[in-house]
C-alpha cells in the first residue's frame, strides 16, 4: 500500500509542542483523552446502527479493550465503534492543522482559549495529541463499518505523519502507543502496568457506559476482567436504585464510613443539561473550618471524570456538599482541567443551589429531627451565606435556627416573630461565647422583665452577619447590648425617659466623676433602662463593632482603635446609691476610685469579657476584702 507522508504546519507545531509540554498539568490524562473518543465512537456507532441498520454495523458486544506488552513498552487502546474513512482521519486527526490554527493559538498562549469548543478537544481533537507526552510513536489504524479497507497514520509528533491504506482493521480503531521510559521525574508511570491501568480507568473512566476490559493476572494465569464498574448511579432513575446503592456510592466518593445524612438526585434541562447526584453528609468534616479543606463536588462531562474538588459549582457556604455533577457539554480549556467561567457554569451553580436549599427546606418543615441534626452539624457554614451572597438571604433566613431564652431547643425566626409581644418592635440578639454567659448577661434583665424573647448567639459567623441583615420580614434586627434600646409601649417610653430626666439630675456629679475616673477604659458614663438587678453593664454605641466583632478581627490581623464602651449604671441598685452618697461626703478619694474600678470590671466579667490588667483587679480586690472585714 502506497504511504503519504505529511509535514505538520508550523502553528500546529507549536501547538503540538504546547499539548505535550504546557497544557496538561498531569500526564495520566493521555488514558482518559483516548477512553473518552473511543466512548464517543461507540456512541456514534450504536446511534448509526439504530438509525441506518442496513449498514451492517455490530452492535453485539460494543466495549473498549487495553492491552499492555511491558517487553514491548507498548499499549493498545482499542474499541469497536464507529471508526473512521482516509478522509475523516486526515480532517479529525489533522483538526490542529486546520486554518484556524493560528488564532486558536494565539488565543491559547493569551489565556483567552474560550474557542476550545467540544471541536477542539472531542474525538481525535487536541485532546488526542496528549499521547505524546507519554509515547514516542503512535500509530492508529482504523475502519467504518461497510468500508472494505482501513486505514493507518502513524507520527512521532515532530513534524510529519503517515498515512496509508491498510487490509484486515476489524471495525473500529486501534491505537497503539510506544511508550516512553517510566520516569519519575517527568512524571511518567509505568503505563504497562496492570495496577497503574486500573488506578487510571477507575479514577477516570469507571462510570463510562462501555465496558473496559483487559487481560488481568490471577495467580499464575490471567484472566478477562472489566476494570469500570458503569454504574453512573445519577444516570438512572431514583426508583430503580435502592437507598444501599447510593449509600455505597456515597462511601466511596466521600471517603466516609458513615450514610448520608441525605440524598439529592436531579436533572437539569433546558439550554444546559445536566445531571447530579449529591449528599449531605452525617457528621461535619474535622476540616470544615480550614483554609485548605476539601470542598466543591465531583465533576464530570458525559462521564468521563474532569476535576475531584471543583468548587465554581457551589457557593462557598455549601461546601460541606458532596456528590458527582456530570454536564452533557460544558466549556472547558483545551486541557479539560479548567472550567471557563460563562453562564454554563452560573447556571448549574443556581440550579444546584436552588435544589439543595429547597430540599433543606423541607427537611425542616417535613423532618424536624433530621433537620436539627444537619443544623447541629452544618448551621455555622450555612450562616456564611447571609453575608457572602446577599441575594439568597431571605431563603437562607428561612432556614436558619437560633438558640434564644424561651426554649432550650432552637428556634427559627418565623417562630420568633410569631411569639413577639404586641408592642415589640425588633427581632433582639445577644452574642456571645456560650449560653451560660448570655442567660445570666445583665443586659438581658429589661427583656425578661418586659417578657421579651432574645437570640443568643453564640458562633462567631453571628458577628458577621447581623451587620449586613437589615430586617426579617419588616423586623428589623437589634442587639440587646446597643446603648439605643427603648423597650415596651410608647407610653412606657415616656414613662422611663421621665425618670431618667429626674434621676439624670440627682446623680449628675456621681456620672460626671465615673467618666472622669474611667475615662481610659470607657467612652462615657450614663444612666440605664435596662437594669433590674444588677448595678452596671457596657454597652455599644450602634456605630461601634461588638466585642465578638472586634475580637474577629483582631483573630484574622486587622489591627483597631481601641473601642470604648459606654458603661451603664442602674440608679436604684444600692451600689449604685450608696456609691452616690459616699462620693457626696467625701468626693474623689483612693478608696471610692477603687469601687469605679470594681464597678467596670464587674460590668466586663458579668458580659464573659476578659480583664485588660488581672493583677490590678486582684490588689483592688484584696484592698476592699480588707477593708470590709476591718
Amino acid at each position: 500500500m502506497t504511504v503519504e507522508t505529511h509535514e505538520f504546519q508550523a502553528e500546529a507545531r507549536q501547538l503540538l509542542d504546547l499539548v505535550v509540554h504546557s497544557i496538561y498539568s498531569n500526564k495520566d490524562i493521555f488514558l482518559r483523552e483516548l477512553l473518552s473518543n473511543s466512548s464517543d465512537a461507540l456512541d456514534k456507532l450504536h446511534l448509526e446502527g439504530l438509525v441506518h441498520p442496513e449498514s451492517g454495523a455490530d452492535l453485539s458486544d460494543l466495549h473498549i479493550r487495553l492491552e499492555a506488552d511491558p517487553k514491548q513498552r507498548t499499549l493498545k487502546v482499542i474499541d469497536n465503534g464507529i471508526g473512521m474513512t482516509r478522509e475523516e482521519v486526515r480532517n479529525l486527526i489533522g483538526t490542529i492543522a486546520r486554518s484556524g490554527t493560528a488564532e486558536f493559538l494565539n488565543k491559547l498562549r493569551e489565556g483567552q482559549d474560550q474557542g476550545a469548543s467540544a471541536e477542539m478537544i472531542g474525538q481525535f481533537g487536541v485532546g488526542f495529541y496528549s499521547v505524546f507526552m507519554v509515547a514516542d510513536r503512535v500509530v492508529l489504524e482504523t475502519r467504518r463499518p461497510g468500508q472494505a479497507s482501513g486505514t493507518r497514520w502513524e507520527s512521532s509528533g515532530e513534524g510529519t505523519y503517515t498515512l496509508q491504506d491498510v487490509e484486515g482493521p476489524a471495525q473500529g480503531t486501534v491505537i497503539t502507543l510506544y511508550l516512553k521510559p517510566a520516569d519519575s521525574e517527568d512524571g511518567l508511570a509505568d503505563y504497562t502496568s496492570e495496577w497503574v491501568l486500573r488506578d487510571l480507568v477507575k479514577r477516570y473512566s469507571d462510570f463510562l457506559s462501555y465496558p473496559i476490559r483487559m487481560q488481568v493476572s490471577k495467580g499464575d494465569s490471567t484472566e478477562d476482567a472489566t476494570l469500570n464498574s458503569m454504574k453512573a448511579l445519577w444516570a438512572r432513575p431514583t426508583d430503580e436504585v435502592k437507598p444501599e446503592e447510593y449509600h455505597e456510592f456515597y462511601r466511596h466518593i466521600a471517603h466516609d464510613w458513615m450514610d448520608p445524612l441525605e440524598t439529592i438526585s436531579m436533572k437539569g434541562e433546558g439550554t444546559f443539561e445536566f445531571q447530579a447526584l449529591l449528599f449531605i453528609p452525617s457528621k461535619a468534616p474535622l476540616d470544615l473550618f480550614m483554609p485548605d479543606a476539601r470542598r466543591g463536588v465531583q465533576l464530570y462531562v458525559k462521564k468521563v471524570f474532569i476535576m475531584d474538588r471543583c468548587e465554581e459549582l457551589l457557593p462557598e457556604y455549601l461546601r460541606f456538599m458532596r456528590g458527582v455533577v456530570d454536564a452533557q457539554d460544558l466549556s472547558l480549556n483545551v486541557s479539560r482541567e479548567i472550567l471557563q467561567q460563562d453562564r454554563q457554569i452560573r447556571a448549574i451553580r443556581k440550579g444546584l443551589t436552588r435544589k439543595i436549599t429547597a430540599t433543606l427546606k423541607e427537611m425542616k418543615e417535613g423532618r424536624p429531627e433530621t433537620y436539627r441534626t444537619f443544623w447541629n452539624e452544618f448551621g455555622r457554614v450555612l450562616k456564611e451565606g447571609l453575608f457572602r451572597e446577599p441575594d439568597q438571604q431571605e431563603t437562607l433566613l428561612d432556614l436558619c435556627m437560633f438558640p434564644s431564652t424561651d426554649s432550650s431547643e432552637p428556634t427559627d425566626l418565623a417562630d420568633y416573630v410569631s411569639r413577639m409581644k404586641p408592642e415589640q418592635e425588633a427581632i433582639y440578639y445577644l452574642i456571645g461565647e456560650n449560653r451560660l454567659i448570655l442567660e445570666n448577661s445583665p443586659h438581658l434583665e429589661a427583656f425578661r422583665q418586659k417578657g421579651y424573647e432574645v437570640l443568643l448567639l453564640q458562633d462567631t459567623v453571628d458577628a458577621i452577619w447581623v451587620e449586613q441583615v437589615a430586617d426579617f420580614q419588616g423586623k428589623p434586627f437589634h442587639s440587646a447590648s446597643q446603648s439605643s434600646l427603648e423597650l415596651g409601649s410608647e407610653e412606657e417610653k415616656k414613662e422611663a425617659e421621665s425618670r431618667l430626666e429626674e434621676q439624670r439630675k440627682e446623680l449628675a456629679s456621681l456620672l460626671a466623676w465615673l467618666g472622669t475616673r474611667l475615662s481610659e477604659q470607657i467612652k462615657n458614663v450614663q444612666l440605664s433602662s435596662r437594669l433590674t438587678t444588677s448595678p452596671a453593664c457596657l454597652v455599644s454605641d450602634a456605630d461601634d463593632p461588638s466585642p465578638t466583632m472586634e475580637k474577629l478581627l483582631k483573630a484574622m490581623g486587622q489591627e483597631l482603635p481601641p473601642v470604648k464602651r459606654i458603661l451603664e449604671i442602674n440608679p436604684t441598685h444600692p451600689v449604685i446609691q450608696r456609691l452616690h452618697a459616699l462620693y457626696s461626703e467625701k468626693g474623689d478619694d483612693a478608696f471610692l476610685g477603687q469601687v469605679a474600678e470594681m464597678l467596670h470590671a464587674q460590668a466586663l466579667l458579668a458580659e464573659g469579657g476578659e480583664l485588660p490588667d488581672i493583677s490590678r483587679f486582684s490588689h483592688n480586690l484584696v484592698d476592699l476584702m480588707d477593708r470590709a472585714l476591718g
